[in-house]
């Protein structure tokens, strides 16, 4: 076989498990999109695309007096900026603590954070549960929003530490020297310079609140205080409600503010790809 047949065939497969790959994860949205748009409650259509075009589902979502569907966009959009604006901080903070100071504990403190990744995050439940509760917490989306908080700092604190590291020291002895302080430093030269990895930690932070149903479903227990997660559960779950077109309806909006943050940070995350493969 000659070298360029060779390489014709390697492209071909190459563009073939693509293709493949793209059909396995578009045909599930493309579906769920279409059965938003069909009229009834069906789960079921004999094709993606509509036969009924209708838009019922999202007009009922935004106007019906029994549809809840605004208060649970409203409390996952304060719980996922609450969770997103104070976790990046203070995931900031801690890494840039332990990659520039040296004290006591920090050798122990970093393999506390890997230690933390080993254990599923369903140990924990019953002990969040109990210390909401004593807090007076339980039920409320700021004890929600802790809890995300909390558990965002381990991993994400030991990967932005990681970039914090790849940052000349350098820049830090210069600022120090020109009478910069701690804290100028950090808002000054580091951050600017870590908004790519930054920028991957907001969006991931950002996405939990919507995407999580165990956590909420434990801690929540009045239907104001759903999370988009638990609310759209609600639509297939109870006995009376099998309402599939009107939960994809309710999925399908979810992208909107997601897709929104990524386009935002869209240049940073892709310079950060580039830094990446270029950094040692």
């Amino acid at each position: 076989m000659s070298r360029k047949m060779k390489e014709r065939l390697e492209l071909t497969g190459s563009y073939t498990i693509i293709l493949i790959m793209f059909v396995i994860i578009m045909y599930p949205l493309l579906w769920t999109l279409g059965i938003s748009f069909n009229q009834g409650a069906s789960l079921y259509s004999s094709s993606i695309i509509p036969k009924n075009f209708s838009l019922e589902h999202y007009v009922w979502l935004f106007t019906d007096p029994n549809s809840l569907y605004l208060k649970w966009y409203q409390n996952t959009l304060i719980v996922a900026t609450a969770t997103t604006i104070s976790a990046t901080f203070i995931i900031a903070l801690t890494a840039y603590a332990f990659s520039r100071y040296r004290f006591v504990g920090r050798k122990y403190g970093i393999y506390a954070f890997l230690l933390l990744q080993m254990f599923p995050v369903l140990m924990g439940m019953v002990a969040l549960y109990i210390l909401l509760n004593i807090i007076g917490l339980l039920d409320s989306l700021l004890g929600l929003s802790l809890i995300y908080i909390g558990g965002a700092i381990p991993m994400n604190a030991f990967l932005v530490k990681g970039y914090f590291d790849t940052i000349p020291r350098e820049l830090d002895e210069s600022a120090r020297m020109d009478g910069a302080g701690h804290f100028r430093v950090f808002f000054t030269i580091m951050l600017p310079l870590a908004k790519p990895i930054l920028a991957v930690v907001l969006l991931f932070n950002f996405m939990a609140p919507f995407m999580d149903f165990i956590l909420p479903s434990i801690i929540l227990r009045s239907e104001e205080n759903y999370t988009l997660a638990l609310g759209l559960y609600n639509f297939v779950n109870d006995q009376f409600s099998n309402n599939f077109t009107r939960f994809a309806a309710g999925s399908v909006l979810i992208a909107l503010p997601i897709a929104t943050i990524y386009l935002i940070l869209q240049r940073w995350l892709i310079s950060g790809l580039t830094a990446g493969a270029t950094k040692g």
